[in-house]
């Protein structure tokens, strides 16, 4: 299961399997240091007492930096394989975040709210992986090495290392005391950052209306309340990130004081034990950097504790969904609405009692007053919130389908045509293959595109803000002809065209799709007389018949085509 800590270390067994090898060795051999270093203490006091030669101490070295040299390589290949695991998992983990958003609505979306969604996919997969990196890290670095230190200790003095020893699990009680400091501080910087993140997209997408308008003062007054308060969250994270490893050093290194007491007896012989300089220089030293590690091991959990923070934020986004595309070949089938109403969970009811039916190759027009539900009413056939009343396509309704399948009955195209940073071509085929030029000449954007400095492959830039209105509303039209649907909702699609180039594009298009239903949503009426159907909206209630049906019973809709 793609939301479980397991799943990413068992897809990278085979690299921890490395790691756990090269560490085993770097481990173990870093205990060479502390006996060497005593061993040559020693046979230094030995040449300068005149009980050695030169040719042992050289001996000495030439081993310790041959030893130092294994243990140093086996450190640099397991440093490179931990590295190499945390990029794997940060990988993984946004591949799969990826296309849990890009299997989520997009009212789901706008819910979570931009700037939060992006905080996950970017700074939270950060926090989790580089969390996994440490704990992968100090498995070796910490517990086999604390482990070896403390066998050593233990053998040399085993009442001396039972004293000395007291003091680090208590830096670890006081790290697992911290926990809750420490995540809900992280919580805060994350919900600060995804705020901050939505700010600055606000201040980017609205500059030009802010200028304007001049709330430029304003807005920015805004924003740096948001960049204060984001400043603030991450200060306190980071004190208490930054702040608490020190003091487990200190409390770490609080055995020193009876090593140096205790152990100055076991040289002198007052002591438990009879040792020599050499013996206490060792002692010393695998305590010092039993010390070190065990700093490194009360900070090991913080670094988790943050990490758990992440964890549980991204977690509900790591299922790995499984899009097939074969699911989304649907064939035709006719489409029967009954009763439909619709209401959003905060708000009052936007329309009811909508009922039509359609069959393959017919045009349903809609249209009527302003704020009337017109544009609710085609998105309404997306499930992205619950409605009223029933939609059955080929005799199935809508809530039974699962989501795959709706995706294949559907093709939308909303106010804002949705196009990304992409060419020309890779925006209309979306990776298929095929005759792009083709789609485009049904838009009558073929001559146009031409004219381009690289024709079909120009780039468009974000949300295509390299073409105009109408360039931008053609190509995402050329989209949904060449993955044309069953039904085919359409959303004020001519509102940037002319009168001419809007018969061209409505002439193709019924020849392009004339064996899906299409749902066209305009304010322009001219065409609504070649339509099979018209749904006429008003306070929240729909009329439907015919043309020539709406013209005598809503004098609204009269009046209007007639001025049109």
């Amino acid at each position: 299961m793609t939301d479980r800590i397991s799943y990413y270390f068992k897809r990278e067994w085979k690299i921890l399997l490395i790691i756990a090898v090269s560490g085993i060795i770097y481990n173990l051999g870093i205990l060479a240091g502390p006996l060497f270093e005593g061993k040559m203490t020693g046979c230094l006091v030995d040449i300068l007492g005149g009980n050695a030669g030169f040719s042992k101490m050289i001996m000495l070295v030439v081993s310790y930096v041959v030893v130092i040299a294994v243990v140093q390589i086996s450190r640099y290949i397991k440093r490179f394989y931990v590295r190499r695991f945390s990029n794997n998992v940060n990988k993984r983990m946004k591949s799969i975040l990826y296309k849990s958003l890009v299997n989520k609505s997009k009212t789901e979306l706008e819910q979570e709210g931009v700037g939060d969604v992006m905080t996950k996919a970017i700074l939270d997969v950060d926090d989790c992986a580089e969390g996994m990196r440490k704990f992968t890290t100090e498995i070796f670095d910490t517990g086999i090495a604390l482990s070896a230190y403390a066998g050593m200790l233990l053998y040399y003095d085993w009442r001396l290392a039972l004293i000395s020893m007291i003091f680090p699990p208590i830096s670890y009680f006081i790290a697992e005391k911290m926990k809750k400091v420490v995540q809900k501080t992280g919580t805060t910087f994350k919900e600060q950052a995804g705020i901050l993140s939505m700010a600055t997209l606000d201040r980017a997408s609205n500059a030009l209306t802010y200028r304007i308008y001049g709330c430029e003062q304003e807005r920015k007054e805004s924003y740096e309340k948001n960049l204060s308060a984001y400043e603030k969250s991450a200060v306190r994270a980071n004190i208490w990130g930054t702040a608490l490893p020190p003091v487990y050093r200190v409390i770490s290194m609080a055995g020193v004081l009876f090593i140096l007491y205790y152990g100055s007896k076991n040289v002198l012989g007052t002591g438990w034990k009879l040792w020599d300089i050499a013996v206490f220089t060792t002692f010393l030293s695998c305590f010092t950097k039993l010390s070190e590690k065990s700093s490194h091991a009360a900070n090991l959990f913080n670094a988790v504790h943050k990490a758990q923070v992440s964890w549980k934020r991204i977690k509900p986004l790591l299922k790995d969904i499984k899009y097939d595309n074969k699911a989304r070949t649907i064939t035709s089938g006719e489409l029967t609405v009954s009763g439909l109403g619709f209401s959003y969970p905060d708000g009052g009811k936007i329309f009811s009692d909508v009922t039509f039916s359609a069959k393959p190759g017919q045009i349903v027009g809609i249209t009527g007053a302003v704020a009337s539900g017109k544009s609710t009413l085609g998105k309404t056939f997306l499930c992205e919130y619950p409605y009223e009343g029933s939609i059955y396509f080929d005799g199935t309704e809508l809530r039974d389908m699962d989501s795959v399948c709706r995706a294949g009955l559907f093709g939308y195209l909303g106010h804002d045509p949705e196009l990304f940073n992409d060419s020309i071509r890779n925006n209309v085929l979306m990776g298929d293959e095929g005759d792009v030029w083709e789609y485009l000449r049904a838009v009558c954007l073929d001559g146009e595109v031409k004219e381009m400095e690289q024709g079909c492959e120009t780039v468009i830039g974000s949300t295509g803000i390299r073409l105009s209105g109408g360039q931008a509303q053609r190509l995402a039209l050329a989209r949904t002809i060449c993955h044309k649907r069953p039904v085919i909702i359409l959303d004020d699609p001519f509102s940037a065209l002319d009168r001419d180039t809007e018969n061209k594009v409505f002439d193709n298009l019924r020849r392009y799709a004339g064996d899906s239903i299409i749902i066209i949503i305009s304010h322009r009426l001219y065409l609504f007389s070649e339509f099979d159907k018209v749904i006429w909206m008003e306070n929240g209630r729909a009329v439907t018949g015919t043309h020539d049906e709406i013209m005598s019973k809503c004098s609204e809709y009269a009046d209007l085509y007639k001025r049109q």
